[in-house]
């Protein structure tokens, strides 16, 4: 068998121009707030892609970094923007991979997430190969290492509060029994045990503007709940991501230093992931047991 690697990420626009159809896919279909389009766009125009991405450069960057790592072919396929899952899918085919292995960069299976990008998959492979699928990864004991390191380089670490965080979904998600918050609190756990943390807590970011409620609490309001606590500083650590993208350079790296220097916090993150050689040996140990047959 000739196996290939199709690796998931959600996507985002290769220039300021592409913001509103990149919101349209995203969307899908439904009513477009003027006002959400126009802040989007004006998030990615002050993080600076009027004409590219660097931002896009890290999904490219970790793809090759796998590849050379795996001696396998390696494809990027995006589910909101391109190349598009089934277009990775394809060009595995034509280049001969007889088996495809799947893995999303996120760690944590939801339904809403990686339950879609399997969906996809599964159609755009429409059994043309054999297919495994790598649905959760935020309890390996490579990435849980990884971030624990991250923790410990930070220089505020003994004095900090950490805070683990990640996107949010819709609260409903509860009610049907998905794993999410489950899996995500796990990783959280197995961290703080890793560094030997007495103090840390949990809260949920990057929550989309549809009127209904959801997992919380948010980054903000957590950050007024630690002021009163007197925490003094905060140590970010983004459990459920894994590149420096819109959700980090913006929901945190911006907003949550403005609200954290209005209520007189310090703060920092640890370093994202994105391509380092540590988390791309992470990466491609997950595909080498999902592999069939297991590549050398």
């Amino acid at each position: 068998m000739s196996v290939a690697v199709v690796l998931m990420a959600y996507g985002s626009p290769d220039r300021i121009d592409d913001v509103p159809a990149y919101y349209a896919d995203i969307r899908g279909g439904r009513p477009i707030a003027p006002e959400n389009l126009a802040d989007l766009v004006d998030r990615y125009r002050r993080l600076g892609i009027e004409e590219s991405n660097p931002l896009n450069e890290i999904t490219a960057s970790t793809r090759a970094a796998l590849e050379e790592a795996l001696s396998l072919p390696v494809y990027t396929g995006m589910r909101h923007w391109t190349p598009r899952i089934v277009e990775a899918v394809e060009q595995a085919l034509e280049g001969g991979a007889t088996a495809i292995v799947g893995l999303v960069l996120a760690p944590h299976y939801s339904a809403m997430s990686i339950g879609k990008y399997r969906r996809l998959l599964e159609d755009a492979v429409a059994g043309r190969a054999d297919l495994s699928f790598v649905e959760r990864w935020g309890a390996d004991t490579g990435f849980v290492a990884l971030l624990a390191e991250r923790i410990v380089a930070d220089s505020n670490y003994l004095s900090a509060h950490v805070v683990f965080t990640a996107h949010s979904l819709p609260a409903r998600i509860l009610n049907a029994g998905d794993p999410y918050q489950d899996e995500l609190l796990e990783t959280a756990r197995l961290v703080a045990e890793q560094v030997g943390l007495e103090r840390w807590s949990f809260s949920y970011q990057s929550a989309s503007p549809t009127g209904e409620p959801w997992l919380g609490p948010d980054i903000l309001d957590h950050l007024d709940e630690l002021a009163r606590e007197d925490v003094s500083h905060v140590l970010i650590c983004p459990v459920g991501f894994v590149s420096d993208h819109l959700e980090i350079r913006w929901d945190l790296d911006t907003e949550a230093v403005a609200k954290a220097d209005d209520l007189g916090l310090g703060f920092s993150r640890i370093q994202m992931p994105n391509d380092d050689p540590a988390f791309i040996q992470v990466l491609a140990g997950l595909v080498r047991r999902a592999a069939v047959p297991s590549p050398t």
